[in-house]
């Protein structure tokens, strides 16, 4: 047997090559293949521009160093602002250098200033510690870079407070450690000249509201000892940068956004996996047409990465979920091992929820080119260096446009020609982009959804304000004006803060127990019973899904069986096995209208924007046959009903109009479930949410609609902002979901157009041809409408000015 280390890869082929490589083992002849769409992305020069004056010479020549002779002019004229006082974002491909365009102006400072400090925030510990290394690798005397996080050990904290003069940390970390602890940050905070924000456009959402306060008691913190930073931000290209960075900062800010670096040629390919053959079943009750599906876009991905590694291709493959990341990695694994024994060594899993240990080394492994192929969530889609990649594989539209390209942007590093290949999952959105690619190419990305003014997410961040420090007058015009007075005024009243001649005073001894990232608490540990092994972690948010009693846990390619899920100790024991069969969990939801904020009526139709309360609950799971899907069995569950207070879009039409249109009464409940599940597959097209983010109802009568009602509502506590975006597009996005329904080729529904792998109902009913009918209604009485909601592009808008 030929161990890992010594298999040796030949030079993998060009794109164009290895891309007609794959379509040639596709089952599907030429004119019938799996490639839908070939995009070719030319390449391109760059420009770069004498390096500022003030740049010292110590500085140009550790650039130098590294192979940096001058900076591109997009670095230049960020780092020109930034070091003028500026605020800043610089939005840009990726591999576009953005780093040095905030290290620069950052590390003059530090070198002509040797009281200066610089605070660096990344959204993941793994983009930070690569930033450590690049700063660290600089070789600069004083500067003495540091990271602060969780993983941080105690003893060393107090000398990063005392001593280094450039902490890499995580807003977490801001939120939890820093800013509680502030007095003892005292002398870095009144030293603090310039706050980096990296990869700023993944603060969307709840999580982007929540750092948008963080940010906001930073500057507090920070003009509590007469310190004005400069922020400096870095994004990936989005909609609108300017306008999105000054709502996470509450601050002016200056975009730059003409890319001049260069870059290699891109090839760009939609992959449609085939269609399965038919089951004995179906074609014995001559039901071919009603019971076919595609093959797995993890199946397909795994056989891609299979093909890539052999051909020596440096590979990776996002893939959505943390147990698809596995599933793909251990299949890849297999097939390699069956050709060349050893060669499957060379492949690996990397999620979030592996130890620190586990990470750091799969990323040098990566890096040194002992693997070759690499399954990963979206935990490495940042800007963790991985030069040398040689092919993209994204297994599943990631949600946005803006992760589209920051995940193909990871190919093609160091000016080389690169592959990126988007495999559709079978699912309404991924079949509807793979048939109409003028959705992704040639359209900017998204702008940046997020909304401060959120009462789920000031009130508390107020708390956690005040807890720091009494909060006055002032402080409420930087948190929010109107809305900040509003939740002040709430927060006496329940008791939380109390007014004082000095300011709004916390009551309690403790500080507020706020989670930045929406994800109810402390992570659920997983623990093997037999060992007490740390294996990982899963969200809280995720445990009922995903590690119930009797769930298929998956870890580095081993499997793992939930015995006990412990939800107040927030453990789960699990012992190893490997069954032939996965789980699949159900649930149940029910949803009540608290106030509607906007409507629209359009005669036997309205269209509503407002706030629900949901209910849910993990009832059951169902064992899937692994291959075949077959479902062996269905086994309760007893776990909590969890509640919800959100904002909501919905539709309703009136029975007549249903019947006009040729919906049978008996057909309604299918009708309205295949549309509900549609318009949540194709949200994501003009919203930058995820459609895990967002859930539905549909019902023939709801209780206080008195209508047929479809329901699409925000995942998370007081809205996200994406139903509001759906209310501002809803001819548009309804049209796509009409459109992506109707043209799908299977005869009464699929997962490529009303299929949900997130249904409660286990699908049933569904009416595709109903859903049709029942849209066809809509988009005409929406079009007659004479008070239809106009798109502007960021439907929320602030309702307090920026400040």
């Amino acid at each position: 047997m030929t161990s890992a280390a010594t298999v040796t890869a030949a030079p993998g082929p060009e794109p164009a090559e290895l891309l007609r490589r794959l379509r040639s083992r596709s089952s599907r002849g030429p004119d019938d293949g799996p490639v839908t769409h070939v995009e070719r992305v030319p390449p391109r020069p760059g420009t770069s521009v004498p390096w500022p004056q003030w740049a010292p010479e110590q500085l140009r020549a550790a650039f130098a160093r590294r192979g940096v002779v001058t900076p591109w002019q997009h670095q230049a004229e960020a780092a020109e602002l930034a070091y003028a006082g500026q605020h800043v974002v610089l939005a840009t491909g990726t591999a576009s250098g953005k780093s040095l365009a905030y290290q620069l102006p950052a590390l003059a400072t530090l070198l002509t200033d040797p009281r200066a400090t610089v605070l660096y925030l990344a959204p993941t510990k793994a983009l930070a510690a690569d930033q450590l290394r690049a700063v660290a690798g600089l070789g600069l005397d004083g500067v003495r870079p540091a990271s602060y996080d969780g993983d941080t050990p105690r003893a060393e904290r107090e000398w990063i407070r005392q001593h280094s003069r450039f902490v890499l940390t995580n807003p977490d970390m801001l939120h939890h450690g820093i800013l509680p602890g502030h007095a003892g940050w005292s002398t870095f905070l009144r030293r603090l000249a310039y706050v980096i924000v990296d990869e700023c456009h993944t603060y969307r959402g709840v999580f982007g509201s929540h750092v948008a306060h963080v940010l906001r008691r930073l500057r507090r913190q920070a003009e509590r000892h007469r310190r004005t930073p400069v922020f400096v931000l870095a994004s990936a290209t989005s909609g609108d940068p300017a306008a999105a960075a000054s709502r996470l900062t509450g601050l002016p800010v200056e975009a730059v956004v003409a890319d001049a670096s260069p870059r290699g040629g891109l090839t760009f390919a939609l992959w449609e996996p085939p269609l399965l053959p038919p089951s004995a079943e179906a074609v014995e009750n001559d039901a071919t047409e009603l019971m076919q599906v595609r093959r797995s876009a993890l199946r397909e991905s795994a056989d891609l990465l299979t093909d890539a590694v052999a051909a020596g291709v440096r590979t990776l493959a996002f893939v959505r979920s943390r147990r698809g990341a596995e599933v793909v990695a251990t299949m890849a694994r297999r097939s390699l091992d069956e050709a060349v024994p050893g060669l499957g060594a060379r492949v690996a899993a990397y999620r979030a929820g592996y130890l620190r240990e586990e990470r750091r080394g799969l990323e040098q492994a990566l890096l040194s080119g002992e693997l070759l192929g690499l399954a990963s969530t979206n935990a490495l889609e940042l800007g963790v260096d991985l030069a040398g990649l040689d092919a993209v594989l994204i297994c599943g539209y990631p949600g946005t446009r803006a992760s589209l390209w920051q995940q193909a942007g990871r190919a093609g590093r160091s000016g080389r020609e690169a592959l990126a290949i988007l495999v559709a999952r079978d699912d309404p959105l991924d079949t509807y982009l793979v048939h109409h690619p003028e959705a992704l190419f040639g359209r900017p990305v998204e702008s940046t959804v997020l909304d401060p003014t959120n009462p789920y997410v000031l009130g508390p961040q107020l708390c956690c304000a005040a807890a720091e420090a009494p909060l006055t007058p002032a402080d409420l015009e930087l948190f929010g004006g109107p809305a900040a007075v509003a939740a002040v005024e709430a927060l006496v009243a329940s008791g939380a803060l109390r007014r004082r001649p000095t300011g709004w005073y916390w009551t309690h001894a403790g500080r507020p127990e706020v989670d930045l990232r929406g994800t109810g608490g402390a992570p659920v540990s997983v623990v093997e019973s037999s060992t007490g092994r740390l294996l990982g972690t899963v969200d809280p948010e995720s445990s009922h899904f995903q590690v119930h009693p009797g769930a298929v846990y998956l870890h580095q390619g081993a499997s793992y069986v939930v015995d006990d899920l412990d939800l107040d100790d927030a453990c789960a024991l699990v012992h190893a096995e490997e069954p032939d069969w996965s789980t699949h969990a159900r649930d149940v939801t029910s949803l009540s209208v608290a106030s509607v904020r906007s409507y629209v009526d359009a005669g036997p139709v309205g269209l509503f924007l407002g706030e629900v309360d949901v209910t849910n609950q993990v009832v059951s799971y169902q064992r899937r046959r692994i291959g075949s899907g077959e479902v062996l069995d269905t086994r309760p569950l007893d776990l909590p009903t969890r509640e919800l207070h959100t904002v909501a879009v919905w539709f309703t039409v009136s029975p007549q109009a249903l019947a006009a249109a040729g919906v049978e009464v008996a057909d309604v409940p299918g009708a309205l479930h295949a549309a509900e599940h549609a318009a949540i597959g194709l949200l994501p097209l003009v919203a930058t949410c995820d459609r895990w983010d967002i859930g539905g109802l549909s019902t023939a009568a709801h209780a206080d609609t008195e209508a047929p009602t479809v329901f699409v509502y925000d995942g998370h506590p007081g809205g996200a902002g994406f139903a509001e975006r759906a209310y501002g597009t809803a001819a548009a996005w309804l049209r796509a979901t009409r459109d992506a329904i109707a043209e799908c080729g299977c005869e009464a529904g699929c997962p490529s157009c009303v299929q949900s792998p997130k249904c409660g109902n286990g699908n049933n009913p569904l009416s595709k041809s109903g859903a049709v009918k029942v849209l066809d209604v809509v988009l005409a009485a929406l079009r007659d409408a004479p008070t239809l909601p106009v798109d502007q592009g960021l439907v929320h808008l602030d309702r307090s000015p920026v400040m």
